[in-house]
């Protein structure tokens, strides 16, 4: 199975787009852009500074840009699963076929140009905790008034609040861990932005999404999303809740991703991928930055996705409605034949069992919770092979 990423703020760096703009049409499309998103997508992807791209209103539409302009020039009709990490998941809404690209780079203009307002209101800020034990990491935040506002995986926990806050965590780390101030406005996926959830709440409720038509994971859980208008509804409340993105690299070793792209500006979350997913579950891994490396990433697809002489293999994955304990349908084993509504086990819930039923006809090509499971709510249950 194949995976692309999509990254966030902080990957940028000043010229990265500059060998895009040499494909035909590539900057066309970014002038578009530019015209939704109320940035000059072509001056910050080219010729801006670091100084300049670090800029939230101007940063968060370059990178959901970036993101679907390589992906253009991609075979995503391959392509099982997409992902992203905060803004980055705007991107992979719209590879997911949930989002078209237009609204994608509108809600970003929005996003950035709303939480740099917020960030303004009070000074916040965000620090790297790298290494320590999570649980004491996590306890040092808390005692410090700070928040956990990314959850990245691999020994690294990002704080985030009041200054204040982040210098006393400076001046007292957790045991065994180094501190590292980020170069950010303030204090982002925490209840300080709640102004800008609000507004990109307000023009988001006018969006008509689809269902992804691939595997779309959501950083609030790590869970496969199923529903398009539950999808904008994650990504509006992503603004003031935290990154879990040890919880998205966990779900692709669960699902058996084999082989990650990682869009541009390439290379913060292919590491994170290969310090989390190590021996038999480390996938194979393009970073795509350039133009020149789009042929390894076609040849990746052409390898990870199962395709050749043999027909299409579209599998779906069928995730946990409610909160609970699953049960499965017993008699159901791997490589049963399901139809389309067939009930294939329910949850337990305080209120009642809730049922689970395939979305989709198909093979039952593999359980992915069993009997007494405790699970959350679009955590993925079971996943259903067809022939496309």
């Amino acid at each position: 199975m194949l995976a692309v990423l999509s990254p966030g703020q902080g990957s940028q760096k000043p010229g990265f787009l500059t060998p895009w703009l040499d494909l035909p049409g590539a900057e066309a499309r970014l002038r578009w852009w530019s015209a939704l998103s109320g940035v000059d997508l072509v001056h910050l992807g080219t010729v801006a500074d670091a100084a300049e791209i670090k800029d939230t209103a101007g940063t968060q539409p370059l990178l959901v840009a970036a993101a679907l302009l390589a992906a253009e020039h991609l075979p995503m009709y391959d392509v099982a699963l997409t992902a992203g990490h905060s803004v980055g998941e705007l991107g992979a809404t719209v590879l997911a076929g949930a989002l078209p690209p237009e609204a994608a780079v509108t809600l970003a203009g929005v996003r950035g140009r709303e939480m740099a307002a917020a960030c303004a209101l009070e000074p916040t800020g965000m620090a790297a905790v790298l290494g320590g034990d999570p649980d004491e990491v996590l306890a040092a935040i808390a005692a410090h008034g700070l928040h956990p506002a990314n959850r990245n995986g691999a020994g690294q926990i990002v704080a985030a609040g009041a200054l204040d806050g982040l210098d006393k965590l400076a001046a007292e780390p957790p045991t065994r861990t180094r501190i590292v101030r980020l170069q950010v406005a303030g204090a982002f996926h925490t209840p300080y932005m709640a102004p800008a959830e609000a507004a990109l709440a307000a023009v988001a409720a006018g969006i008509t999404p689809a269902d992804p038509a691939r595997i779309l994971l959501s950083n609030l859980d790590g869970s496969a999303v199923n529903h398009g208008r539950e999808m904008v509804q994650r990504l509006v409340r992503q603004v003031t809740a935290p990154v879990r993105w040890d919880l998205c690299t966990r779900t692709l070793a669960d699902l058996g991703v084999t082989g990650v792209i990682e869009l541009p500006p390439a290379g913060a979350l292919a590491g994170l991928v290969k310090r989390a997913l190590k021996g038999d579950t480390a996938p194979e891994i393009v970073t795509l930055n350039t133009p020149d490396d789009l042929p390894a990433a076609r040849d990746l697809i052409a390898r990870h996705s199962g395709l050749g002489h043999e027909p299409v293999i579209q599998f779906r994955v069928v995730v946990s409605p409610a909160a609970g304990t699953f049960m499965p349908v017993e008699e159901l084993a791997e490589g049963a034949d399901l139809r389309t509504g067939q009930v294939i086990g329910h949850v337990s819930t305080r209120q009642g069992p809730v049922e689970v039923t395939a979305h989709a006809g198909g093979l039952l090509t593999e359980w992915l919770a069993h009997h007494d499971d405790p699970i959350a709510p679009g955590q993925p249950l079971a996943r259903i092979g067809g022939h496309a």
